[in-house]
C-alpha cells in the first residue's frame, strides 16, 4: 500500500513538472498552420484519467495558476481576462479573471477522473473511449473558457480586440472551431494511447506474478 501511494505521488510529481515545463516552453503550443494550438490541457486530462478526479483537480489548478502567472508576467491585450494583475489603459483584469484562468482548467481534470471512474469500467478502458472523453472534455473545456470572457469581459474583449460587441460572439464561435477542434483532436491521439500503456502495464504486472510464482514453487 506505501509503494503504491508513493508511485501515485511520484506520477503526480511528474505530471506537475510536465504542465510546468509545456508552460514555458514550446512545448505547451504547437503551429498548425495560421493556427497555435495549445497543448496544456493534455497533462490535465490524462492525470485524471490515469491517477483519478482528484489529482486531475491538482494537475488543472497547476494549469491555471500556469495561466494567470504567464498572463502577468508575459502579458499580451487580452491578457486582463486571465490575470487580476495586468491592466492595459482601461482594461484591467479583476476577480473574474482567476475565475476564468482556474476554474474550467479545474473542472476539466476533476471531471476527466470522474467520468472514467464512474461510468468506465476497466474491461472497457480501450483506445476509441479514452479519446472519445478527451475529444468531448476539450471541446467542453474550451467553451467554458470562452463563454466566461463574453459573460465577464465581454464589451472590454471586444474593444481590446477591435470588434463590436455584437461581432463578438462570431468571433469566439471561430475560435471553437478551429484552435478548439484542433485541441480536441490532439489530446484524442494522445489520450487514447492511455489504453496502449495501460494493457502494456498489466501485461508486465501479470508476466511479474508469474515469474515470482514460479520462483516460489521451485524453491
Amino acid at each position: 500500500m506505501r509503494r503504491k501511494k508513493i508511485y501515485r505521488m511520484t506520477i503526480l510529481a511528474m505530471f506537475i513538472c510536465l504542465e510546468c515545463v509545456m508552460m514555458f516552453t514550446p512545448l505547451g503550443y504547437v503551429p498548425i498552420g495560421v493556427v497555435r494550438a495549445t497543448t496544456l490541457h493534455i497533462p490535465v486530462i490524462l492525470a485524471g484519467m490515469l491517477l483519478g478526479k482528484k489529482e486531475g483537480l491538482i494537475i488543472g489548478s497547476v494549469f491555471g495558476i500556469s495561466s494567470v502567472l504567464m498572463n502577468t508576467l508575459t502579458p499580451t491585450i487580452t491578457s486582463f481576462v486571465f490575470t487580476p494583475f495586468y491592466s492595459l489603459g482601461e482594461f484591467s483584469g479583476n476577480w473574474s479573471s482567476l475565475v476564468i484562468a482556474m476554474v474550467p482548467r479545474m473542472l476539466l481534470g476533476y471531471l476527466s477522473g470522474w467520468i472514467v471512474e464512474t461510468f468506465v469500467s476497466k474491461k472497457h478502458r480501450t483506445m476509441f473511449v479514452y479519446g472519445s472523453i478527451a475529444l468531448v472534455m476539450t471541446l467542453v473545456h474550451t467553451v467554458m473558457v470562452l463563454s466566461g470572457i463574453y459573460v465577464f469581459f465581454g464589451e472590454a474583449y471586444a474593444m481590446a480586440k477591435g470588434i463590436s460587441f455584437d461581432a463578438l460572439f462570431g468571433l469566439l464561435y471561430s475560435i471553437v472551431v478551429t484552435n478548439g477542434i484542433i485541441e480536441a483532436g490532439l489530446a484524442a491521439m494522445v489520450c487514447s494511447s492511455v489504453a496502449v500503456v495501460e494493457g502494456v502495464n498489466k501485461l508486465s504486472a501479470a508476466a511479474v506474478e508469474c515469474t515470482d510464482l514460479r520462483g516460489g514453487a521451485a524453491l
